[in-house]
């Protein structure tokens, strides 16, 4: 099926952009991989009649430590996050998700932000920077503002970015110096969208737990941060009685429905295991 007819505009600046959307409103929808919004135009899920292509944009696809955090351009495919050394080396739970996202082909030409603007509770990204506390900045002709992603994610396919903002990049806290984490994903076939995924961050000292992440995927209606478990492992050193402790408060936060994929007891099971699994596997391979 082909989409239904629409203007297109590539602005060479941010500026330009802004513009675009500050004039077009909810009627403008941005482009960048175009993974998640261009099947749905072909099936006529989504007709807008204003397309802002940001491709031609230059600054939006650097990925770089600065000011205390990480920061990753709205250009940046999910591929160089795989391929990155600072992240390979320094951000675990994103540097295990990264080859779990779809298949090559959308890795090649999705982004990061872009995913994370899409919102789908089924989606890898919205796990990962819940656990890492991360946030996505948007901007408009209006100015800027930084936007917690547990705040930024609103409900199935919706986040709290305005219709004149653009969102330029996702930040995530520097790590500190004893760090671990991963992502642990249950999916039917390779390339497919998470039944269950789990994401883990531990920040350690002296191996007493001073911060952790924890956030679900695909059972709520969110991507969902599991914060009674993270509270329970603060302060403690990691054991295992701690680590089951904190996976049984994991699958009480998390929501999940029966569907063909499985039950909702089944879905929270996993989560409690997959939970248990990583916190074990990120205890013992911390990064110093």
């Amino acid at each position: 099926m082909f989409p239904s007819q629409f203007t297109y505009h590539a602005p060479a600046t941010l500026g330009e952009a802004l513009a675009l959307l500050a004039e077009h409103g909810d009627d403008a929808k941005v482009l960048a991989g175009g993974q998640s919004l261009i099947p749905l135009m072909k099936l006529r899920f989504a007709a807008p009649p204003i397309i802002v292509d940001i491709n031609r944009i230059p600054g939006l696809d650097t990925i770089a430590e600065e000011g205390g955090s990480l920061r990753v351009g709205a250009l940046v495919r999910n591929r160089a996050i795989e391929r990155s050394d600072v992240i390979t080396s320094r951000y675990p739970t994103m540097a295990a998700a990264a080859p779990m996202i779809s298949d090559p082909v959308v890795r090649n030409q999705g982004t990061f932000v872009g995913s994370l603007c899409h919102a789908d509770p089924q989606g890898d990204w919205g796990s990962v920077m819940l656990a890492l506390d991360g946030s996505v900045v948007a901007r408009s002709v209006a100015g800027e503002r930084v936007i917690p992603i547990g705040e930024f994610l609103d409900g199935p396919f919706t986040s709290t970015l305005r219709a004149d903002e653009l969102a330029v990049e996702a930040r995530v806290p520097d790590p500190g110096s004893e760090f671990a984490g991963t992502y642990l994903k249950l999916e039917r076939k390779v390339g497919d969208f998470a039944t269950v995924g789990v994401a883990v961050f531990l920040a350690t000292s002296g191996g007493t737990v001073t911060k952790a992440g924890i956030g679900l995927t695909g059972v709520g209606a969110t991507n969902i941060k599991a914060t009674a478990a993270e509270q329970a492992l603060v302060g403690g050193t990691v054991s295992d009685a701690l680590i089951e402790e904190a996976a049984r408060l994991a699958a009480e936060a998390a929501d999940p429905r029966t569907d063909i994929r499985g039950s909702a007891d089944y879905k929270r099971d996993v989560v409690r295991v997959y939970v248990a699994r990583g916190l074990r596997a990120a205890a013992a391979t911390p990064v110093a």
